[in-house]
């Protein structure tokens, strides 16, 4: 178990924590800390992309990074919307935006070398059909 942790790259490892830290944050946030109705609200399914992502950023899966880096835009702009609220959702709006921001900067430096070498391949490919 230890290996396949240390086999990862760390930025790869910081994201899918991160996206785990919102997927409970997002569920204690509406369901018992500062739900909009007392007793929790369907406000609680914005969780639900997340298990859509985890598994493919643990995996290191490219697509599900590049969607995923898309998809946390959403959570930064709704914890940059409620971190104007009082009381705990202050709090919980300042953790989210923070933890999507770090999600989305490990996203980037994860993926940038990845879509380096991709350009790289693709402009020597254009090259090779030039010269043929």
């Amino acid at each position: 178990m230890l290996k396949s942790w240390l086999s990862k790259n760390p930025y790869q490892v910081i994201a899918t924590a991160a996206f785990v830290d919102l997927f409970i944050l997002c569920i204690t946030w509406e369901w018992f800390i500062s739900p909009l109705r007392p007793g929790g609200s369907w406000l609680i399914l914005k969780a639900i992309p997340f298990l859509f992502a985890i598994p493919g950023l643990w995996k290191g899966n490219v697509y599900t990074m590049q969607w995923a880096s898309m998809l946390i835009l959403l959570y930064i702009t709704e914890g940059l919307v409620r971190i104007l609220e009082t009381g705990a959702n202050f709090w919980m709006a300042t953790l989210e935006t923070t933890l999507g921001t770090l999600a989305f900067i490990c996203l980037l430096i994860y993926l940038k070398p990845i879509k380096a070498r991709a350009k790289a391949a693709k402009q020597e490919l254009a090259e090779a059909e030039k010269q043929a």
